[in-house]
């Protein structure tokens, strides 16, 4: 039952290339840094992300993302990372772009075995109708003003069907083959509590991975966590690895704002 590991390097040792990850962070909110790092350094690519977003310039997913380790990304938001819009409209990064709520529940619905389930979300849309930019041509314009490249790859028509009289798109659970997330308190035994914005993706991204691996700020030993208080129970988690002080309290801000 004791699932920690000694490192992240230890934890992420079974990732190759062509992996897919779910990767838990909402902005730069609950981001695993750590495991982030430790898969770059094992040196992996041709991997398939599943996040809310794909971290900023120089931090977070972005790391992977700068060296042109990720061949695909699931995502529902790309602002703020100018590196990522290059590749996308260079041709060398095929993109989903699912609406929030939808990605959330998709990667849930995965975790509980859900296999596909209808949403009004995306209706009347692009979402729906298909014809969504996936992948532009290799080579294409990688600048936002020079106008758009053609499309390589657009999103397919999904199924629509009414029930009460409105209707719903098909959408379909995810799983991958790991995920990669970040608590802020666990126990040996893989319970999780997440703080805050941290919790908006982190448990789902961890439900929807087949192996999953925790990073966690401060690491308890079993009974020391309230069962009341758990986001996420073990069953769900392979690998938990201890941060350092260090490591759990370094903490980006997206915008930094000041008064005049």
């Amino acid at each position: 039952m004791d699932k920690v590991k000694q490192s992240a390097a230890d934890a992420v040792g079974d990732i190759a290339d062509h992996a897919s990850l779910a990767v838990g962070g909402f902005g730069l909110s609950g981001v695993p840094n750590t495991l982030i790092e430790a898969v770059h350094a094992r040196g992996v690519g041709s991997l398939s992300v599943v996040s809310n977003n794909c971290g900023v310039d120089g931090a977070g997913l972005g790391v992977l993302l700068a060296e042109g380790r990720i061949a695909r990304v699931t995502c529902s938001y790309i602002g703020e990372n100018k590196e990522f819009a290059r590749q996308y409209l260079g041709g060398e990064l095929e993109v989903e772009l699912v609406p929030q709520g939808t990605l959330a529940e998709r990667l849930r619905a995965g975790g509980c075995g859900i296999p596909a389930f209808y949403t009004p979300a995306g209706v009347g849309t692009q979402v729906a109708d298909g014809g969504l930019p996936w992948r532009y041509t290799h080579g294409g314009s990688s600048r936002p003003e020079a106008g758009a490249a053609a499309v390589a790859l657009s999103s397919p028509v999904k199924e629509i069907r009414v029930f009460g009289g409105r209707e719903h798109v098909l959408e379909y659970g995810i799983t991958t083959d790991f995920a990669l997330v970040r608590a802020a308190r666990g126990d040996r035994h893989g319970n999780l509590v997440f703080n805050k914005a941290a919790r908006n993706f982190n448990p789902l991204a961890a439900m929807a991975g087949r192996i999953t691996i925790a990073e966690v700020e401060e690491l308890v030993e079993p009974g020391g966590l309230d069962p009341d208080t758990v986001h996420l129970p073990g069953v769900f988690v392979q690998h938990v690895v201890a941060l350092t002080p260090e490591q759990a309290s370094a903490k980006d801000i997206e915008k930094k704002t000041v008064r005049a």
